[in-house]
């Protein structure tokens, strides 16, 4: 016991040893995220265009266009969260993403299923996916990128099959072959046109996902999985059920933004959400969450996401190639990824 003890990961909502927070690396990179998104915001209003007089990257249409283009990532990335805090990793969400835009176009256009059995099948039909792969990965001990990987060919070709490989789309009315009109509202805009109701459950499955990360049990349980999972074991904390459950989470969280994307759209397709992953990994990375597992931050993951799109939206309105904010991308991974491992090795030096 004296072991675990010793072992035992940081509390929920906290990031880093106590040791760490002494250590002003440590804090830079707890708070990483949200410095990063300030020298975004800043940097987007030094260099962006200006017409009549007005900074574009501030106008109100280009907020709100930086918001949504977030909201589907965004949703997947704080599922991703969970994930990552146990150490793991989930490769399928952005193919669980297609899977689930064309599951839900063909129910509601082609088997005549009304809005909120469309909505709970496809939810249930995530949190199953999710919950299999966790369940593959723990009961036979695979690395989780292998089972996830797997898991992403699975849910394209499952894809594939649903809709023999065409654009489903979504037209709106009463009667066969149309979907209920008010499923359309996921492409709209509130409060006078300015926020995306994409946006809305984004921003609402965040808070309800911090609650749980950060006052239950179920949270805690997460964060000494990633912490130390023998101590966990020892402690009695039921390792296996909790991994089983983030990838259950984070295959909800793919549905939702699959749901979220056909209403965007107006489509469902097999092709969709292709490198999603990638950008919600580089979220949560970018956000704090430690790859080595154990601590994290679902505020780190929300700024880190937004920070992500208005960084894409500064270079878009520069005109500046999509390879380049690729590269640009890539290059904040790195350094993310870089100052986690030197606050790792100096966190071993102190103690």
């Amino acid at each position: 016991m004296t072991d675990a003890k010793a072992s035992a990961p940081a509390q929920p909502g906290q990031s880093a040893a106590p040791a760490s927070r002494r250590d002003p690396l440590a804090l830079v990179v707890r708070f990483q995220s949200l410095i990063g998104l300030i020298v975004v915001v800043i940097g987007g209003i030094i260099f962006s265009p200006r017409r009549h007089g007005q900074i574009l990257f501030l106008a109100p249409d280009n907020i709100a266009n930086i918001v949504r283009a977030v909201s589907e990532t965004g949703i997947i990335a704080i599922g991703m969260t969970f994930v990552i805090i146990t150490a793991g990793i989930d490769l399928s969400v952005g193919a669980l993403l297609g899977l689930s835009s064309v599951v839900t176009a063909t129910m509601m256009i082609n088997s005549g299923f009304g809005l909120v059995p469309t909505i709970l099948l496809v939810l249930a039909m995530g949190i199953a996916f999710g919950a299999i792969q966790g369940a593959i990965s723990t009961r036979f001990r695979l690395e989780a990128f292998i089972v996830t990987l797997a898991g992403l060919q699975a849910a394209r070709g499952l894809a594939l099959v649903v809709s023999g490989n065409q654009y489903i789309n979504i037209s709106y009315g009463d009667g066969p072959g149309l979907a209920p009109p008010v499923f359309s509202i996921l492409g709209d805009r509130l409060f006078n046109n300015v926020v995306p109701v994409a946006t809305i459950v984004f921003v609402v499955f965040a808070a309800i996902a911090t609650v749980v990360l950060n006052t239950t049990r179920f949270g805690r349980y997460v964060f000494a999985v990633g912490g130390n999972e023998r101590a966990a074991r020892l402690s009695g904390v039921p390792v296996s059920g909790v991994k089983i459950a983030v990838y259950a989470i984070t295959g909800f969280a793919s549905a939702l933004a699959g749901i979220v994307h056909a209403g965007q759209f107006n489509f469902g397709s097999a092709n969709d959400g292709a490198g999603y992953e990638l950008t919600a990994i580089a979220a949560v990375v970018i956000g704090g969450t430690s790859l080595f597992g154990g601590s994290g931050s679902l505020v780190g993951t929300v700024a880190g996401t937004i920070m992500l799109g208005a960084l894409a939206n500064v270079l878009q309105l520069n005109n500046i190639t999509p390879a380049m904010q690729l590269l640009a991308t890539a290059a904040i991974i790195v350094l993310a990824a870089v100052l986690q491992s030197l606050v790792r090795r100096r966190e071993g030096l102190m103690r």
